[in-house]
């Protein structure tokens, strides 16, 4: 006799438990990789260009000496540093999403390489959801395990990423290499119904 393995789920056996990868693999049928030069964009319109304007409107206003200039210097590079590492670590660590016909691999978080592969039977649901400027596939898996490893250590940063991102993994549509529309026919393909997409 069969159990139910997991809330809402029919009755059988239960999928495998979920794994974690150091990197999602390159070679896999569907893979999604983030557009650096997409999200450079967007972090220099929003955040370097307000911060360079703010700077040309008070030094026509007021008599800014070396010293301030020297400030001004510093904090651009302090703000180039700081989010153009987070851009290269989110660039060069590979795939974010990766689909084939037996599960789909996701990061545990948009800048750390750390993924973790769910059978599609181990999918809860799949939705989208808008947060800021970003649009994110959201996987919710069935088993609570998959935010650990096997020591019991979080593989997200529980707090901060669940206030910004909310705690699943997520993916992004919009600073995807490829478009909203091609993903998300991926993901209806690769699952082929064994989970629910919202």
């Amino acid at each position: 006799m069969t159990i139910p393995h997991a809330p809402g789920r029919p009755w059988g056996p239960p999928p495998p438990p979920p794994r974690l990868f150091t990197r999602i693999p390159d070679n896999l049928p569907f893979a999604v990789r983030p557009n650096g030069l997409k999200r450079g964009l967007v972090i220099f319109l929003v955040l370097l260009l307000p911060v360079i304007v703010l700077a040309g409107v008070m030094s026509t206003r007021y008599d800014v000496d070396s010293t301030g200039w020297a400030l001004l210097g510093v904090t651009m590079l302090a703000l180039v540093l700081l989010f153009g590492g987070e851009l290269w670590s989110n660039v060069r660590g590979g795939p974010m999403l990766a689909l084939a016909p037996d599960g789909l691999w996701i990061r545990t978080r948009p800048t750390r390489r750390q993924a973790v592969w769910l059978p599609w039977e181990g999918i809860a649901a799949i939705s989208r959801q808008s947060r800021g400027l970003e649009k994110l596939l959201v996987v919710q898996p069935h088993d609570p395990r998959t935010h650990r490893t096997p020591d019991g250590q979080l593989t997200i940063d529980p707090a901060l990423f669940k206030a910004l991102l909310g705690a699943n993994p997520v993916a992004s549509l919009r600073f995807a290499d490829k478009p909203k529309e091609e993903i998300l026919a991926a993901v209806h393909h690769f699952s082929a119904g064994r989970c629910p997409i919202a």
